[in-house]
């Protein structure tokens, strides 16, 4: 199997894409990485405690009080029980979810290179995946040669061949992480961070960086030199499989992975025999329906519906996987006359699941004729990560966040400046996208002309929808007459329509959906005013005032 790693960061968005043979088949995006919170660890302090459910809230200080299941708790401290107020590490096991707050244990856990630390625990495991019995063994006795006194080690897939010095060297940089964690709670007063998990690409290449990926595909200079420097952090000197992209298109459209997006956050899938498969996500479950479509095959209907319902199996398969679905999954496959029929389906589901690393549960078929089937919940549904709710449906459909059309925006641009004749771009969006695309104090537009070379005009267009945009290129002088509605010196009549957020003196006025600052103007949103042009700037004009009408 060819297993590729692809990375892409543009406005301060890093995306990655898990190849296995040409096929996304798992993605992974950080927007900012203080907003992630699973493995970071807290010191907690109890809010609440629900005994009708054996459960507690913990305020951790952010916000939304996390849910703790007393189980949890080492027996003695069970039986003892907790009290409101009194204070614990937990460590963030899944990610907040709409209103509900995230879910935290205070079973602790730090993962390395080649070994997971659990400190208070005491014992050797050894990951599931190393399937050679002599191999497991030898680095299970490795693990309780090295592991200190009421430490418990997991040993990951990855250490597989590792030598006792390789192991133990993780085992060390890890020691010092806990015992940094533990001079961090000393210091913090309750409800506070102790220990924040290290960022996506570390964590990626931590977890998934081994001798059988085949590549590691970025887009930029920067992130080659970063994806080299945490290899040498990771004990890799291989840094021969890093391979810099330097396309016109954005690196996952021009390897198709863009299109695997967009399957995966439909209803629809179709199959390459002519069938497809039909997803409905609704807050208890996830229903899968199997239809033959186009498909007739050419023998008997027995035969049409079992080869759909095989394909069927493995696309499910695949479709659970890069959804990041979790939770209950019921499928409704044709129906089959042949109990031999029935059985090779569900072969075929369970020997595709196996190949997932995330756990699920087969039950198979329910006197009804459905498959049944348990995945754990580790991630955010993809759809709920790439999309946001509708505002113009309350809820019933989605469309894409705001983040992911600037990210889309910022990559026409990107394709656009790669045009030699190219001078400059300029972009029209809806007002909140163009402030994306813009970033606070201009940051990511300059990041991007910096990335581009080239000159780059963002004008905020009201009469957009948030999914519309438009995009020219050219040569500077003609986009900057066409980028800013107004000259220097010109005498305008508007209304000031809101104050500037630091600015106390000033109000602002659109023209145009290009940003005006009017000074001394603070006092006059709603009023009917003259001003004067007196700076033009890529974002915003600056204007005096000449008289109130």
């Amino acid at each position: 199997m060819e297993r590729k790693l692809v990375i892409s960061t543009l406005l301060n968005q890093v995306q990655v894409g898990i190849v296995e043979d040409g096929r996304l088949v798992e993605y992974y995006l950080e927007r900012d990485e203080h907003d992630r919170q699973v493995g970071n660890i807290y010191k907690g302090r109890v809010a609440n405690i629900l005994p009708g459910m054996e459960a507690a809230f913990i305020d951790i200080g952010t916000g939304k009080n996390a849910f703790f299941f007393l189980a949890d708790l080492p027996k003695a401290k069970r039986n003892e029980g907790l009290k409101v107020g009194e204070t614990l590490l937990v460590q963030v096991t899944k990610e907040a979810v709409g209103k509900k707050g995230p879910r935290v244990t205070n079973v602790l856990s730090l993962p390395g290179r080649y070994l997971v630390f659990m400190p208070d625990q005491n014992h050797v495991g050894v990951s599931r995946q190393i399937e050679d019995n002599e191999e497991r063994e030898r680095l299970r006795e490795i693990g309780e040669r090295i592991r200190p006194d009421n430490v418990g080690i997991i040993i990951r897939t990855v250490a597989e061949g590792c030598t006792e010095a390789e192991l133990s060297e993780d085992l060390e940089e890890l020691c010092e992480k806990w015992s940094q964690v533990q001079k961090s709670r000393r210091k913090q007063g309750p409800s506070a961070l102790v220990y924040r998990d290290y960022d996506l690409i570390h964590r990626i290449l931590r977890d998934f960086y081994n001798p059988n990926i085949t590549e590691v595909i970025v887009d930029s200079d920067d992130l080659r030199r970063q994806v080299e420097d945490e290899l040498k952090i990771l004990s890799s000197s291989e840094t021969n499989m890093i391979r810099l992209y330097e396309g016109k298109t954005n690196v996952f459209t021009h390897y198709g992975l863009s299109r695997d997006l967009e399957r995966a956050c439909g209803n629809y899938v179709w199959l390459d025999c002519g069938g497809y498969l039909v997803f409905n996500q609704t807050e208890a479950l996830l229903s899968i329906d199997v239809n033959t479509g186009k498909y007739v095959g050419k023998n008997d209907l027995q035969e049409t519906v079992f080869k759909t319902n095989l394909e069927a199996a493995k696309e499910i398969c695949y479709q659970l996987r890069l959804r990041n679905v979790g939770g209950i999954v019921i499928i409704d496959f044709i129906d089959m006359n042949e109990e031999s029929n029935r059985e090779a389906v569900l072969d075929e589901l369970k020997k595709c699941l196996d190949a997932d690393k995330t756990h699920t549960n087969l039950l198979g078929f329910t006197r009804l004729g459905l498959v049944e089937l348990t995945r754990k919940k580790n991630k955010k549904l993809l759809s709920h990560i790439l999309a946001a709710k509708c505002p113009h449906c309350s809820g019933s459909g989605r469309v894409p966040a705001d983040e992911t059309i600037a990210l889309i925006i910022a990559s026409e641009v990107k394709s656009h400046s790669l045009e030699d004749e190219v001078e400059a771009v300029l972009v029209y969006a809806h007002p909140a996208i163009a402030a994306l695309i813009i970033g606070p104090s201009g940051s990511n537009l300059t990041s991007l002309e910096q990335r581009t070379g080239k000159k780059i005009f963002v004008r905020g267009d009201d009469t957009l929808q948030r999914h519309d945009y438009y995009i020219t290129s050219g040569n500077i002088k003609e986009l900057e007459q066409r980028a800013y509605p107004v000259s220097l010196g010109d005498e305008l009549k508007v209304t000031i329509l809101e104050r500037h957020a630091t600015h106390k003196n000033s109000g602002l006025t659109r023209v145009d959906g290009y940003t005006i600052e009017c000074t001394d103007c603070a006092a006059l949103v709603g009023k009917t005013v003259t001003i004067k042009i007196l700076h033009l700037h890529k974002t915003v004009g600056i204007a005096q005032l000449i008289s109130i009408n």
